[in-house]
């Protein structure tokens, strides 16, 4: 029996825009994985955690603890060079002086019969300007044209316009304040940069809010037709579209595992319904 879903992310959204019938097998049948991601798997899964692992480094590094300290645990060849890059980032240096960082946050806002949830890697205040920044530890720097249209980048401004005074004094964040920026620790000159507009924020909430209606009155969750996405899901024994696994550095532009959220809402920067 499907489960009565109450939340939804930037992963849930862009899976049911990918397919929505792996939708309907993660988020409502909530199915256990049935075949492996990608190929070689074993590679693959080391570096998922070492991606993790760096996200850890940095968060415990933007609060406060001290750079040699953090550096002990940079014990893997990626995890010296990423932690390498980004202690000598230059697009990071003015990041390392802000004060009032929120790192490892959770925002949620009411949409629709849903609440929309996010964790960022890290939000920055300088002045009137609010800097979003997110680490991809990815082996194949994305182009900027395909991390534009991702739900992830549309979402994560839009909240932070919709539930951001939370962190601003009670005082709305405007769409013109916001700078999205995805940092590559294996592409430190080069992180992409994405401005906001209140147009595309009206764009961004209205496309959310007619997703969630349509997901909330669905009943069947047609399986893709773009047949080629099928190499890089776990579900794909369940259409019978494949055995073999996608190559590991592809997939990591086409999935990412949902990031498991311990919600507790009372502690969640949020907006009143």
């Amino acid at each position: 029996m499907p489960i009565q879903l109450t939340t939804l992310s930037q992963s849930s959204l862009q899976d049911y825009n990918d397919c929505p019938r792996r939708f309907e097998l993660r988020y409502l049948e909530q199915l256990a994985y049935p075949a492996i991601e990608t190929e070689p798997a074993l590679e693959n899964e080391k570096h998922q955690k070492e991606g993790e692992y760096f996200h850890r480094l940095a968060q415990q590094h933007l609060i406060g603890i001290p750079t040699e300290q953090v550096a002990k645990f940079a014990n893997t060849e990626n995890l010296q060079r990423w932690w390498d890059n980004y202690i000598h980032a230059k697009d990071l240096t003015g990041l390392k002086d802000l004060s009032g960082l929120k790192t490892e946050i959770t925002l949620s806002a009411p949409l629709g019969k849903f609440r929309l949830v996010a964790k960022y890697d890290l939000i920055g205040f300088d002045g009137d300007k609010v800097y979003i920044y997110d680490w991809k530890t990815y082996r194949k720097r994305p182009k900027n044209e395909w991390l534009a249209i991702r739900w992830q980048t549309r979402v994560y401004r839009a909240l932070l316009v919709q539930a951001g005074a939370h962190f601003n004094g009670g005082k709305p964040i405007q769409p013109e304040q916001i700078e999205m920026i995805y940092w590559f620790p294996d592409f430190p000159n080069d992180p992409a940069r994405f401005a906001y507009k209140a147009d595309q924020f009206k764009r961004d909430w209205d496309a959310l809010t007619k997703l969630a209606d349509e997901i909330a009155t669905a009943s069947i969750f047609p399986k893709t037709d773009e047949v080629s996405k099928c190499s890089y899901c776990p579900y794909r024994s369940y259409c019978n579209r494949g055995v073999r696994a996608g190559d590991a550095v592809e997939a990591e532009l086409e999935t990412e595992a949902e990031e498991l959220f311990d919600i507790n809402f009372e502690q969640i920067g949020e907006i009143e319904f």
